[in-house]
C-alpha cells in the first residue's frame, strides 16, 4: 500500500497562481469585443432611419441656432472606456430626447421607432461592456462628462421649450442628433 503522496513544490503553486492571474480579465477590466461586429452598419443606419423619421417641416424654418456646444474636449481621448462611456452617455440622452411625446407631427412613426429600437439595443450592448460598479466610476471623471454632456442636452431642452416644441424646433434638433451620430461614430473609433 502506498504511502501518503508528498504535496507538490511551492514552484507549482507559484506557476499555476501566474498563469490564473494571466488568464482570468481583471473585475474591472472593458470588455467591448462583441460590439465592434454592431458598431460597422449602427451610425449609417442610425442616419439613415434619422432622415427617413424626421423629414424637413413643410414650412421653411427661419434661422434657429440653439446656444448649446457640445463639449469637443470629450472626443480627444485615446482611453477605449472613456469613449464608451461618452458614446453611453450619448446614446441614452438622444434616446431620450427622440422618445419625447412632444414630437412634431409629421415625423414617421415607423422610422422613428426603429431608430429607437436600434438606440435601445445599442445602449444595452454598451451598458454590457462595464462591470457592474463602472456607472460610479466614471462619474469622477477629469472633466465630468455626465455633467458635460446633460448641460448640453439640458440646452437643447430648453430651446425646444422655449420655441414651444415647434416643428422648427424639433428639425433643430434633429440636426443637433445628427451631429451626435457623427460624435458617436468618432468615439466608437477609438473603441477599436
Amino acid at each position: 500500500m502506498p504511502g501518503p503522496s508528498a504535496p507538490p513544490p511551492p514552484a507549482i503553486y507559484s506557476a499555476l497562481l501566474a498563469l490564473l492571474l494571466l488568464l482570468t480579465p481583471p473585475a474591472n477590466a472593458f470588455s467591448c469585443g462583441p460590439l465592434r461586429l454592431h458598431d460597422s452598419t449602427f451610425i449609417w443606419d442610425s442616419l439613415q432611419l434619422l432622415r427617413d423619421m424626421a423629414p424637413s417641416p413643410t414650412q421653411p424654418c427661419p434661422q434657429q441656432h440653439a446656444p448649446c456646444s457640445f463639449p469637443d474636449t470629450l472626443l480627444d481621448t485615446n482611453d477605449t472606456q472613456q469613449a464608451a462611456h461618452t458614446a453611453l452617455h450619448l446614446l441614452q440622452h438622444l434616446f431620450d430626447t427622440l422618445s419625447s411625446p412632444s414630437t412634431p407631427a409629421h415625423w414617421l412613426h415607423t422610422a422613428r421607432h426603429d431608430l429607437l429600437n436600434q438606440l435601445q439595443h445599442h445602449i444595452h450592448h454598451l451598458e454590457r461592456c462595464f462591470p457592474a460598479d463602472a456607472t460610479r466610476l466614471h462619474r469622477r471623471g477629469p472633466r465630468n462628462l455626465h455633467l458635460s454632456i446633460n448641460k448640453y442636452f439640458g440646452c437643447i431642452q430648453h430651446f425646444l421649450q422655449n420655441h414651444t416644441y415647434s416643428p422648427c424646433a424639433w428639425d433643430h434638433v434633429r440636426l443637433e442628433a445628427h451631429a451626435c451620430f457623427q460624435r458617436i461614430h468618432r468615439l466608437t473609433r477609438t473603441m477599436r
